[in-house]
């Protein structure tokens, strides 16, 4: 089966593909497709991942998932959450997509140590929702969650990953999710916990698997 992920984030679909590979589909970013970014007006992450499945869907006129995540600091009243990605202005920097990403992550992460700073309080998540549609006016779309605990640290520690990573601290791995190695963060993280539970709910209600 098809399922056209609904987000043209490489680093993304990697992460879904490993997550989903116990099941027999094939998960297509939207790009490859010729199916352009859906707008992301909502102010939750349930509202903007449907928004973006129902997108897809209809563009492909197939079956869609679409992920919404972002980071929630308690101190900042769950803020960056669904502007996680836009936190900071946009940096005038020139450069493929990539390029642009790591430039506006670089300044997501300085305008977050910014807010914080001289705050006691850091306790964070990292939340995902997941949102699968059988067709664009799918009636019953599969929906799961997954949240993440830690605690934002006073400075980036670690070179992997994207986003926060270099800046979010999981105490019970007693370090940063940028210096996890792929596979304990597929198997931990926010993502991979909405993952677990999509993949229940794609075996039981789309039979898949």
């Amino acid at each position: 089966m098809r399922l056209v992920l609904a987000s043209n984030n490489a680093k993304k679909l990697i992460e879904l593909r490993s997550l989903f590979g116990a099941l027999p589909i094939e998960l297509v970013a939207q790009g490859e497709l010729g199916v352009d970014e859906a707008e992301e007006p909502h102010v939750t992450f349930v509202e903007n991942a449907l928004a973006k499945a129902r997108h897809a869907a209809r563009a492909v006129a197939g079956a869609a998932i679409a992920d919404d995540s972002g980071l929630c600091v308690d101190a900042l009243g769950g803020a960056p959450g669904v502007a996680s990605a836009v936190f900071a202005p946009a940096p005038p920097v020139e450069g493929d997509r990539e390029t642009r990403r790591r430039a506006q992550d670089a300044a997501n992460n300085a305008l977050l140590l910014q807010r914080l700073a001289g705050v006691a309080d850091r306790r964070a998540a990292f939340v995902s929702t997941l949102v699968a549609l059988r067709h664009a006016d799918d009636p019953e779309p599969l929906i799961a969650f997954g949240r993440w605990p830690g605690r934002v640290l006073e400075a980036p520690e670690g070179e992997g990953g994207f986003g926060y990573d270099p800046l979010m601290f999981i105490p019970d791995l007693d370090r940063s999710v940028a210096r996890l190695p792929a596979a304990l963060k597929n198997t931990h993280s926010h993502r991979a916990r909405a993952a677990a539970q999509m993949v229940d709910l794609l075996r039981r209600h789309w039979h898949l698997g």
